[in-house]
């Protein structure tokens, strides 16, 4: 099966790693069909576009789950120690998603640079193919912007 058009904003960041946007229950089945073993969520789950019930959704078709809930406002080093271990240990294929792919290209593009050493224009152009806190002029993106620098709030 080839990657889904239908899954908003997705991504496909390697052979074992694809990243989105909300996911739908439509959505799942599409997941599942392409061999994801793993989900990782760093949505909040009380967002209007959250999936119901994800975790019951994808464990009916044998998907594990972790959710890592990251308050749009605040991202930290907390979130990101959390997303490194999720990524470490989720069984492969592993998709990673939040709303609009905005928590996850920011959290890719550090994990990116400081732990698989990428190249930092590499890792910044992969995370500007859905958003670029450093000149986003949504009002959060200050916290974005010291997040993917490493900077304490």
């Amino acid at each position: 099966m080839s990657d889904p058009e239908t899954i908003r904003t997705w991504q496909r960041l390697s052979p074992d790693i694809t990243t989105s946007g909300r996911i739908t229950a439509d959505d799942v089945a599409s997941l599942a069909a392409l061999g994801v073993r793993h989900v990782i969520n760093l949505a909040l789950a009380d967002h209007p576009e959250a999936l119901a019930d994800e975790a019951a959704l994808l464990a009916r078709h044998a998907i594990g789950y972790s959710h890592i809930p990251v308050p749009f406002d605040a991202p930290d080093d907390a979130h990101f120690a959390a997303f490194q271990s999720a990524i470490a240990t989720a069984p492969r294929p592993v998709h990673v998603h939040c709303i609009l792919n905005w928590r996850v290209s920011a959290f890719f593009y550090r994990y990116h640079r400081d732990v698989m050493h990428m190249p930092e224009p590499e890792a910044l152009a992969l995370m500007e193919r859905h958003w670029s806190p450093q000149t986003s002029p949504h009002a959060d993106a200050p916290a974005w912007a010291r997040f993917i620098a490493g900077e304490k709030a």
